[in-house]
């Protein structure tokens, strides 16, 4: 099936990563911020919070719009079962830093794709060892790069990659945000065409 001129799409997002991720597939497409509680739920798992909270973002946008597709996505990195949420400042993010050296991370990233009563929900993970490296490195790393809007305290795509061992995925885009060769599925499989007739 084809998608109509009146089936717009919407990304359910407040992240400029994830906006910029979007960009790459050259669709056209609204963003709207949900309002969503992201407190997790007494014995809630780090993937169902995502998945719950990617799934509520997508829903929250559905019903102002019931006619546009909604993608909806969240991301919580899990150390040991713990989540690891935004730091937002240098403090939190170097005490987060210094746990994660040496371990291995996983960064659940979630994806919902809506429309009506239509939705798929899908998580990807992401395997990240970070290396084992002293506060001194940790501190210069963050005043270079102050990535306190980003969770787990480490932007993959930029001066973050440093910290790393090593990162096992299926999707590449999925640690920065928005699991794009997820999504790209999921939106051919509704009927979006990507590349859009080559253009740009």
């Amino acid at each position: 099936m084809s998608i109509s001129i009146n089936s717009p799409l919407i990304l359910a997002s407040s992240s400029i990563y994830r906006r910029e991720l979007l960009e790459r597939l050259r669709i056209p497409f609204k963003i709207i911020s949900p309002q969503v509680d992201e407190v997790p739920l007494a014995g809630e798992s780090t993937l169902n919070l995502a998945l719950r909270l990617a799934h509520a973002k997508a829903a929250a946008i559905a019903k102002q719009h019931p006619n546009a597709w909604i993608i909806g996505s969240d991301q919580v990195a899990d150390l040991c079962g713990a989540a690891i949420g935004k730091p937002g400042n240098f403090e939190r993010a170097l005490a987060q830093l210094q746990l994660m050296r040496g371990q291995t991370v996983t960064f659940h990233t979630a994806l919902c794709l809506m429309n009506g009563d239509t939705e798929s929900t899908i998580c990807v993970p992401t395997e990240v060892v970070f290396r084992n490296l002293s506060d001194e490195i940790l501190e210069s790393y963050l005043l270079a790069e102050e990535p306190y809007d980003c969770a787990g305290s480490a932007k993959s795509e930029g001066l973050g990659i440093s910290l790393i061992e090593s990162i096992k995925s299926d999707d590449p885009t999925a640690l920065i945000g928005l699991p794009l060769i997820a999504l790209s599925g999921l939106l051919r499989d509704v009927g979006f065409t990507i590349p859009l007739n080559g253009k740009k």
